[in-house]
């Protein structure tokens, strides 16, 4: 039986709401300059809507989504957020985490876990001050969210992942040896994958956890770039992988809109795993796969 995960991230919803001048009395100033210079001309309407499409077309059985839903962090964005979400598929086929603009300023991370609730509670929730690390049993995989996202000055975007959730975190994966473990996080834990005011502080003791309790996957989002690396795994290296932003329209600096489709079939004493990458061709057109990967993850 194969198990098919999509995932995807930085849907950036737009446009942005009507905002007050109030609301602007922030880090908030400098988002909203930059989406009328450059974020709300890359990534036109229209561009995440198919990409949906195409994605749900697939028929996964669960849609990861990591992060960066929002722009500012106003009230109105996290209620579309929370009804794009809706459109992606009911709360037990899609998990949600949150971004670094989804904790834009102080206050923000608290709506976007008022309003995306039910994608990422937990299926034992013990009613926890906090919801993260998330973590959901679906068949032979085992989802578990963190939460990086941290409100931080202005030109900062850095993210972190607290004492707490890395204990629950290597607990759970202990718990879930056996499975196939996949751990959502925005910010890439890998070294160097961005500019040090974009990094995951503490990204080290992250990767520490990781390589002695293990995982068979990790996925993030942050970088809108759609990249495959390696971490230290206990038997092994730990797959990496980003994804570009899905709103993100061709023609632009970054790589086009784009998701990922892993197919993870159990066979003997490994885990055979197809990344599939579909999405809008550089030169733009129709979306279409793009590349095809293939590789084998052992059993511990």
């Amino acid at each position: 039986m194969t198990f098919r995960l999509a995932h995807l991230s930085d849907c950036h919803l737009g446009p942005l709401p009507p905002v007050r001048w109030p609301e602007l009395m922030s880090k908030r100033v400098l988002g909203y300059i930059n989406w009328q210079r450059n974020r709300g001309k890359a990534m036109v309407s229209g561009t995440i809507e198919h990409l949906v499409d195409d994605l749900k077309a697939q028929a996964p059985d669960h849609i990861a989504v990591t992060g960066d839903l929002v722009n500012l962090g106003l009230e109105a964005e996290f209620e579309r957020a929370g009804t794009f979400l809706k459109t992606l598929g009911n709360p037990d086929t899609v998990t949600a985490i949150p971004g670094n603009h989804d904790a834009y300023v102080p206050g923000a991370l608290a709506r976007f876990n008022v309003h995306c609730a039910p994608y990422l509670t937990s299926d034992e929730d013990a009613g926890a001050a906090s919801p993260y690390p998330v973590v959901r049993q679906r068949g032979p995989v085992a989802v578990i969210g963190l939460s990086s996202a941290c409100a931080t000055g202005p030109f900062m975007a850095t993210g972190k992942v607290s004492a707490d959730q890395k204990a629950k975190l290597s607990q759970t994966l202990t718990d879930r040896l056996g499975t196939f473990r996949i751990v959502l996080i925005h910010h890439p834990p890998q070294p160097k994958a961005g500019p040090r005011h974009k990094r995951l502080v503490g990204a080290q003791s992250v990767r520490a956890l990781l390589a002695a309790a293990g995982a068979e996957l990790v996925l993030h989002g942050h970088t809108h770039l759609p990249t495959r690396t390696e971490i230290p795994g206990p038997g092994g290296p730990i797959a990496v992988y980003g994804v570009a932003s899905a709103a993100q329209s061709p023609g632009g600096h970054k790589p086009p809109a784009n998701y990922t489709l892993f197919d993870i079939e159990e066979a003997g004493d490994s885990w055979q795993v197809t990344a599939t990458r579909r999405g809008y061709p550089a030169a733009g057109g129709a979306i279409a796969d793009l590349s095809v990967d293939r590789f084998a993850v052992p059993k511990p």
